[in-house]
């Protein structure tokens, strides 16, 4: 027994320093690449900074985004190709900002589709003609800065936040385009209750002290919503 155990330890033990370095190197940059590839066409993490889609999702929610079907690009960088999958009304979506002076992803609900002709009215959303039944907002529903009827472009959908009187989306800014469309929502897998400051982008100082504060008063994450699918 010892005898085939020693001859099993063999090859490792034959090995120069520079061959197990050599190989550790090897394997670490499978590694890398792998979730590379992972980041750019499977899945990606992001998190909730306003309250534009409260109650479906709130400030803290950390989300896992699948990008399969919908976006594949190079990581950490603005390079990205739009793929075969189409989003359907009432999917919630995540999209590049279609304002320049943004920087971080938006996550809304598809509301109009290409084609269609919307229109706000009485407090409700009406699609060519037909009231859409929205049981998932808060708040009235208000035209605000848009010009209605509002006859939707070619690959390009209507989204708005499910909190309809705190949401910046295309009552304002018009339609998001298809290209603009990287991923939608999974899973949650984390919820911090912590002012919206924290989540925004740059602002790593309060994330770290947000994240501290969770560490030291668990009861500041919110237990419930960990592993709400979509």
């Amino acid at each position: 027994m010892k005898a085939k155990q020693s001859k099993q330890r063999k090859p490792d033990e034959n090995l120069t320093p520079q061959q197990k370095v050599r190989r550790e190197v090897i394997a670490w940059t499978w590694v890398i690449l792998i979730f590379l590839l992972i980041n750019a066409a499977v899945g990606q993490a992001r998190v909730i900074p306003s309250e534009s889609m409260k109650n479906t999702l709130l400030v803290g929610d950390h989300l896992i985004m699948s990008r399969f079907g919908y976006d594949v690009g190079i990581p950490f960088t603005d390079i990205h190709q739009p793929l075969w999958r189409t989003p359907k009304r009432q999917q919630i979506v995540i999209f590049r900002p279609v304002v320049p002076a943004e920087t971080q992803d938006i996550v809304k609900r598809v509301i109009g589709l290409p084609g269609e002709t919307l229109d706000i009215r009485n407090g409700a959303v009406w699609i060519d003609g037909q009231r859409l039944d929205e049981s998932y907002t808060q708040g009235r529903t208000e035209r605000y800065d848009m010009q209605g009827p509002y006859k939707i472009p070619a690959d390009c959908y209507f989204v708005m936040g499910d909190n309809r009187q705190d949401s910046f989306d295309s009552r304002f800014v018009g339609c998001v385009p298809r290209k603009n469309i990287i991923g939608t929502p999974v899973v949650v897998y984390m919820s911090v209750d912590a002012p919206g400051s924290a989540w925004g982008s740059g602002d790593i100082r309060e994330r770290f002290l947000a994240y501290g504060n969770a560490l030291l008063h668990p009861r500041s994450v919110r237990w419930s919503r960990l592993f709400h699918t979509f």
